[in-house]
């Protein structure tokens, strides 16, 4: 039978970190499935990053299921090492990806998913996994006067790195890490200004694993509710590496209310305060990428996907079990989106056996 134009037991939408390692799990079980990925090559969110991050900059790359990650020079491009680690991968494993793929819709029929492609594809399935991130849905809050300002407007989608800036005067909008990140590569080079709807938590004590699971915790309790996710780093705290420490001393993380306006020349707040800058850089985050399952209705009164409540069930959808959720909420790391993908992989097991 086609998995193409027949029934496969199950869809995984995405062949990102988390994808990759659900797909590898589905497949040791022996469960028949394809993944669909919307991207042209290997390489998930990786491969649209900015050239400016290099290796030494990551934050870390866990390691796909029995496949460590090699060895990598601090300067090397991480839109260029991790895409290769991801193709190596998808050939060693033979995983059954199929790209490019945008998915545009999943409808329930009859008991299966029909997956519906913007090409006029379509894919039937038992259960499915979705794997899409939130790369492909950045998040620009809106303010009075935004369409006035005559600078440049970057999202961090669009980021091209600290050379692009120089010389001009950049204000960075966000309180999570990339933001911390930008700053530490723009002050040595140019002048900037923070702003941040909170005051920045800073994080003193190493973040070792226990630190890790605790994060971790706090985001899938709100998952659990049917709450919208937060990042796992909103409640880690921000810390400084060394490579920051430049820009620290050069002032990049004195940070300000965020404005109340922005007008031609730059940002204004209530008061009197008025601050000219050439250029903003929204590092305003994400949201999670899943327009798609609208038809699935999986959404909670309070607007996110419910998910499980205990380990087995973690990523498994309570409005309907045949869904599986990796890269979502607490998942949405690096490290959890592998332990994600083995959950996935029980949980399509558990909805198939429980269908026979």
């Amino acid at each position: 039978m086609s998995v193409r134009d027949g029934v496969v037991g199950s869809v995984v939408i995405g062949a990102g970190q988390a994808g990759l390692s659900a797909s590898f799990h589905l497949r040791r079980r022996g469960i028949d499935h394809v993944v669909l990925d919307a991207d042209d090559s290997p390489g998930g969110a990786w491969q649209h990053r900015w050239d400016a991050l290099t290796m030494a900059d990551v934050h870390g790359v866990a390691d796909l299921p029995e496949a460590p990650v090699p060895p990598a020079a601090g300067d090397e491009r991480a839109n260029v090492f991790v895409p290769r680690y991801f193709a190596e991968y998808e050939r060693a494993h033979e995983l059954p990806v199929v790209r490019p793929v945008r998915v545009e819709s999943v409808t329930d029929e009859a008991d299966l998913f029909r997956v519906d492609a913007d090409d006029g594809r379509t894919w039937h399935s038992r259960t499915l996994v979705n794997a899409t991130g939130t790369w492909t849905q950045p998040f620009v809050p809106r303010y009075p006067g935004q369409e006035l300002f005559r600078g440049e407007q970057l999202h961090t989608v669009d980021y091209p790195g600290p050379d692009h800036f120089r010389g001009r005067r950049v204000l960075v909008v966000g309180g999570g890490a990339s933001a911390v990140q930008f700053l530490g590569q723009l002050r040595p080079v140019t002048d900037t200004l923070w702003v941040t709807r909170r005051e920045p938590v800073w994080r003193t004590e190493p973040f070792d694993p226990e630190a890790g699971r605790e994060a971790v915790a706090m985001v899938a309790e709100r998952v659990r509710a049917g709450y919208p996710p937060r990042s796992v780093v909103s409640v880690t705290g921000l810390m400084l590496r060394p490579q920051e420490q430049e820009a620290a001393r050069l002032g990049a993380y004195e940070r300000l209310p965020m404005f109340d306006r922005l007008v031609p020349g730059g940002a204004e707040w209530d008061g009197g305060r008025r601050e000219d800058v050439d250029a903003i850089l929204w590092a305003t985050g994400f949201r999670p990428a899943i327009a798609h399952l609208a038809p699935l209705g999986l959404r909670s009164e309070h607007g996110g996907i419910q998910l499980g409540s205990t380990s087995a069930t973690s990523t498994t959808a309570t409005a309907d079990p045949r869904v599986q959720m990796v890269g979502y909420g607490p998942s949405a790391s690096t490290i959890g989106a592998n332990r994600a993908g083995r959950f996935a992989a029980i949980g399509v097991s558990r909805a198939l056996s429980e269908a026979a």
